[in-house]
């Protein structure tokens, strides 16, 4: 697998699975987990909750995580899914894919939009409307992007910037089976000339009826 910048994470392998072997781990204070794919047997883990709690506030969908047991590096993986307990928010489990070189993958990427400083629309009030967030794509394991870059400062107001406009998609494929190129985001009017467009509009329509009926 071609060099990539990982994360490593320190886990522990857990002897049993079932809900009674992930309640136990719970109570110890750790997320019960599993580690999966690979043509390899699944592996049972338990990992600190803060580690989890700390890449579910980046782009986890598309890191690529070195899994590192009793100070031995073993699978490179990614995080497909996390439990999370619907009143606290705190993870209950976590699901990582390994990762073996050539392998093809489906995988959400991230949209970091830069140039908002001098973009013209927004200068103009204009408000940046977001389409897409992050885009799911399909690529090979060494071609994994970190973000995909949407550069706005050339938009003005109603301007748009689409899939092709995006920075960082080589060696990729979108999985958008409706578009080939589709909206990424939009610089859309500011509200207030809008409202205003609007009553002038409704003002030239009620004279427009005045004027009609007097005839």
């Amino acid at each position: 697998m071609a060099a990539k910048k990982f994360v490593e994470l320190n886990v522990e392998v857990r002897a049993k699975a079932g809900k009674g072997a992930a309640r136990a781990t719970r109570r110890e204070g750790l997320v019960p987990g599993v580690v999966y794919g690979g043509k390899s047997e699944p592996v049972m883990i338990a990992i600190d909750p803060r580690l989890i709690m700390r890449e579910l506030h980046g782009s986890w969908r598309s890191q690529l995580y070195q899994i590192v047991v009793d100070g031995k590096k073993t699978s490179v993986a990614l995080m497909r899914a996390v439990q999370l307990h619907p009143v606290t928010d705190r993870p209950l489990h976590v699901d990582f894919q390994r990762m073996v070189a050539g392998q093809q993958i489906r995988v959400e990427i991230p949209v970091h939009f830069v140039g908002e400083d001098e973009c013209p629309g927004i200068k103009r009030d204009g408000v940046l409307n977001t389409v897409y967030h992050s885009v799911e794509i399909n690529c090979d394991v060494d071609h994994i992007p970190e973000a995909f870059t949407a550069d706005i400062s050339g938009l003005d107001l109603h301007d748009t910037i689409s899939w092709s406009q995006l920075q960082g998609t080589e060696n990729v494929t979108h999985t958008n089976q409706h578009e080939e190129d589709f909206v990424i985001a939009t610089i859309a009017a500011p509200t207030v000339a809008v409202e205003v467009e609007d009553e002038a509009a409704e003002a030239e329509e009620a004279a427009s009826e005045e004027k009609a009926s007097e005839e």
